[in-house]
């Protein structure tokens, strides 16, 4: 075997692996379906800053970002604010997504990283159960290995045969539909109300945010159901009547987005294949949030690779990539994929109910994409918190039901991830990975 790599879409973690494994002298070649200058939504996103250091490349300079202002959460009956109280050290970053990918971009480059713009990959080209390249809109390309990162709906992991034992399509509640727009601000607002997240708007299933910024304000609408953008502007309407500061004047965005919002991919290798970034479901479950985790998965995979002296790039030699991100990283967000489906149990005055209660408080929500885990959420709560939480949940029997069956849930997810096979036998690996995928039917 040999060391041609194909990097399958030009997500985050896939051009930082590229970037990784072009400086140990690998050669690797980015497909992406984008022009150069049209990479990344029109608006800016956020992550843990971290994410920069974990590939080695330096954070970028002040004027490229800004710390992330903290939210304040609302149930849909707008009576209970949490607000986060984030220390600045703490706080993730905010960019415009053009500039990190040119960031990136700039790095992967110098290491000797090949770009193919303007080229949509098709799908895998398979020898057997093996990935040996792929078919793209201008023609067919072979490797030795092919690193897909062409995000949530893959066409390159949606075309995998099932003895590989990875799952082709998210199903449903597993994405999220999104619609963001940037309007004239109107006016100014207070502090607490900078930015605004209202869980289950109207008491359906998903968030609206409404973010005032310095010169713009960034409205948001996500749902667990596709809609159109007729549908998002009269939901934007009706925020108008609390949310002054929504202009009626779209200066940039006004487009859809489809985020993954579940567990990682329970496999992420096969022969002559790896999954990372949004093609493998490495985003937060309850925020959205996956670019730092990709960066750091990147790593992770780099690592292995460059470690496969054998050269074989085998599912046997790739699950060190697999068992790493685990207990690095998706081990801490599988159970968090089971918290994301209560909220999708819970009917609108049962969430209000939990606010006002203190069942979820100020503190249980300043959380952020790097260190949120269930240990993270759970650590440093006082006595005091518990009762109050214990008791809110005993006198509501319907919520008391949904969480005790979140946390037997949550539990048999923990202890399943745990068991994930420490190498890869396909029949053990097969066995496992239905049982993985089992622990979060909702």
């Amino acid at each position: 075997m040999g060391n041609k790599i194909i990097v399958a879409g030009g997500g985050h973690g896939g051009i930082a692996a590229a970037m990784l494994l072009a400086q140990k002298g690998f050669d690797v070649t980015v497909y992406e379906k984008n022009a150069a200058d049209k990479l990344g939504y029109d608006w800016t996103d956020i992550f843990d800053r971290k994410g920069w250091t974990a590939v080695g490349i330096p954070i970028p300079d002040k004027s490229k970002y800004k710390l992330k202002q903290d939210m304040t959460f609302y149930g849909p009956a707008m009576e209970t604010a949490l607000t986060q109280n984030t220390e600045d050290d703490k706080k993730e970053i905010q960019m415009e997504r053009k500039d990190i990918y040119a960031h990136l971009i700039e790095y992967a480059e110098k290491a000797g990283v090949k770009f193919r713009y303007e080229e949509a990959v098709e799908k895998p080209i398979l020898l057997g159960n093996r990935v040996v390249g792929i078919k793209t809109d201008k023609g067919e390309y072979l490797a030795d290995l092919v690193i897909d990162a062409c995000g949530l709906n893959s066409p390159v992991r949606q075309n995998l045969p099932p003895s590989m034992g990875i799952q082709n399509n998210p199903v449903e509640y597993e994405q999220f539909y999104v619609y963001r727009a940037h309007f004239n601000k109107m006016c100014e607002v207070e502090e607490k109300d900078k930015f605004k997240l209202i869980l289950l708007p109207n008491n359906e299933l998903g968030i609206s945010w409404v973010a005032t910024e310095e010169n713009h304000t960034d409205v948001l609408i996500g749902r667990f159901f596709k809609f159109d953008r007729d549908y998002a502007i009269s939901q934007i309407d009706e925020m108008r009547k609390l949310n002054p500061s929504i202009g009626t004047d779209i200066l940039r965005g006004d487009s859809f987005a489809n985020i993954p919002v579940r567990q990682p991919l329970g496999v992420l290798v096969a022969d002559g294949y790896a999954a990372i970034g949004d093609s493998a479901f490495m985003t937060v479950p309850v925020i959205g949030s996956g670019i730092a985790n990709s960066l750091k998965a990147a790593k992770i995979l780099a690592d292995a690779i460059s470690n496969d002296f054998s050269g074989s790039y085998s599912a046997e030699t790739l699950w060190n990539y697999q068992k790493n991100f685990y207990k690095e990283i998706g081990a801490a967000l599988a159970p968090l994929a089971c918290i994301k489906l209560l909220l999708t149990r819970l009917e609108g005055p049962e969430l209000d109910y939990i606010f006002a209660k203190g069942i979820l408080n100020a503190e249980d929500m300043t959380i952020d994409a790097d260190s949120t885990s269930l240990g993270a959420m759970l650590s440093g709560m006082s006595l005091d918190d518990i009762k109050i939480k214990l008791d809110g949940l005993i006198n509501n029997k319907v919520v008391l039901g949904k969480v005790v069956k979140m946390g037997l849930q949550l539990a048999r997810a923990t202890a399943v991830t745990a068991a994930m096979p420490t190498s890869y036998n396909r029949k053990t690996v097969l066995r496992w990975v239905e049982e993985y995928n089992s622990c979060f039917k909702r």
